[in-house]
């Protein structure tokens, strides 16, 4: 069975490093960009079934790409790892269609089951219902 395939897209390199070495083992990460507006054109190119988006990127933030994402239809998974804490910023990323959010400080302990969990929600919401047959 093919791994599910992920888009990161964060203006840090290390970041994008970071993220990659904790995912590549369960996650098939099939592009890595720096800005929101090139995690759009990954995302309409390549269907992944999650996209890891930071809210300040330049071109493009996350929540503007996530809301572009949407707009266009079956979006991916949405995650978004980024530094702010406050409630207003988690508040915009529900709003825009965010399945996870997770902090960069905990990136180590949440973002792997984040995404598991991002992904599988997401595939079970797309599978059509199985029904017994009745005699």
């Amino acid at each position: 069975m093919p791994l599910p395939r992920v888009v990161l897209a964060d203006d840090h390199p290390g970041v994008l490093a970071q993220v990659r070495t904790i995912l590549s083992p369960a996650f098939d990460i099939v592009e890595a960009v720096g800005d929101g507006e090139a995690a759009v054109k990954a995302v309409r190119r390549l269907a992944p079934d999650a996209v890891i988006l930071d809210i300040s990127m330049p071109v493009l933030s996350g929540l503007d790409a996530a809301a572009r994402l949407r707009a266009y239809g079956d979006a991916p998974a949405i995650i978004f790892l980024t530094v702010y804490e406050g409630d207003e910023f988690a508040e915009a990323a529900q709003r825009v269609g965010a399945a996870r959010y997770v902090l960069k400080r905990q990136i180590g302990t949440h973002l792997l089951p984040a995404v598991r969990e991002a992904v599988d929600a997401r595939q079970s919401a797309r599978e059509p219902l199985q029904t017994e047959a009745r005699p």
